[in-house]
């Protein structure tokens, strides 16, 4: 019997990344179009760090633009006892000072385990005497579950072949494969870190730009000016409201397009388990309704930007009005002096 722990951090950072394409391969059954649908990754080094008087590589990866992986995979002794808590505190803590590295935060990154287990005799349920430690594992959680949690934890499961299982949840997955057929379903549930990741970047983005717009209309009127703001800062306020619009929208469309790629068989339904869990429908409701409130202030910005700029027009037009009186009446007194020399 073979334990094995593949622990994940992602983050966003700031560091340009450059490396060779990596191209996941497809071990199960598959559409032919699922290699070249979801998400490259491009390969940045490899670091060796003693840890726990072991060896553990850990792996560096990229997703272009922004997204840094950073992979190890670790033999353990035993899956299912609580030094794996003491394991996964250290790697992470050494996954936070890589990604520090990197120009990411803390703040914007996600950590999930996978915990493995494999070369075994007979049906996965085996091992489901381990429930508690199962759930514990999980949730990251040192302490006793109540024994429905423990049931409601473990009910997130799916089964593909007769002596596999695989049981997700939000900081983990435990995947049972007598073969340790286990890449495709790490890829799987990497990408679905991925775009969870991803949809909390854009919804970031958006708050920002709604605080911008609202610092913007909180301005106070110019001193000596009956205006807000001029045209060249109403223009700027706008170009980058409209960029980052733009990006957005980009950004979700690459996310939507990609997950609806993902195909069928293992790969839609394991993905499918996993993105429920994540909850990423949620998150994709949510986004759109802060995309539609960028669009609506948008556009009354563009309508109140032209509105000042037809005001701005008329108050001219009405100085140049009182010019052009003043300057009929100083013609008419010079014409009277003139006359009655």
């Amino acid at each position: 019997m073979q334990y094995q722990l593949t622990t994940l951090a992602l983050g966003e950072v700031s560091k340009e990344m450059r490396g060779s394409v990596f191209q996941m391969k497809t071990l199960r059954s598959a559409p032919h179009y699922f290699e070249t649908s979801v998400p490259h990754q491009v390969l940045l080094e490899d670091r060796t760090l003693m840890i726990g008087g072991r060896n553990i590589v850990f792996s560096l990866r990229g997703y272009p633009p922004d997204i840094l992986l950073i992979q190890t995979i670790t033999n353990v002794a035993d899956i299912f006892s609580s030094d794996v808590f003491d394991l996964e505190d250290v790697i992470y803590k050494k996954c936070h000072e890589i990604l520090q590295e990197y120009g990411g935060a803390k703040k914007f990154s996600e950590l999930y385990s996978i915990f493995q287990v494999s070369k075994y005799e007979g049906d996965a349920d085996q091992f489901l005497t381990h429930a508690p430690m199962i759930a514990s594992l999980l949730k990251s959680e040192r302490i006793e579950l109540d024994p429905k949690e423990i049931e409601y934890t473990l009910s997130t499961n799916f089964r593909y072949a007769k002596n596999d299982l695989a049981i997700i949840d939000w900081d983990g997955a435990f995947i049972f494969d007598n073969e340790g057929n286990f890449k495709q379903a790490i890829e799987l549930l990497t990408l679905a870190n991925v775009q969870l990741l991803r949809h909390r970047i854009v919804d970031r983005k958006l708050d920002e730009q709604l605080e911008q717009i609202a610092t913007l209309l909180k301005m106070p009127p110019k001193r000596f000016s009956v205006f807000r703001y001029t045209n060249k800062e109403v223009s700027r306020h706008l170009s980058e409201l409209l960029k980052h619009r733009m990006a957005s929208f980009a950004a979700f469309q690459t996310t939507e397009r990609e997950i609806k790629l993902i195909g069928d068989w293992y790969s839609a339904r394991l993905y499918d388990l996993a993105t429920h869990k994540f909850r990423i429908h949620e998150w994709k409701h949510h986004i759109k309704e802060k995309l539609d409130s960028v669009e609506d202030v948008y556009t009354a910005m563009v309508e109140n930007f032209g509105l000042t700029r037809k005001d701005r027009a008329e108050f001219v037009q009405i100085i140049a009005f009182f010019v052009l009186q003043i300057g009929w009446f100083a013609l008419i007194i010079l014409e009277f002096f003139y006359f009655t020399r």
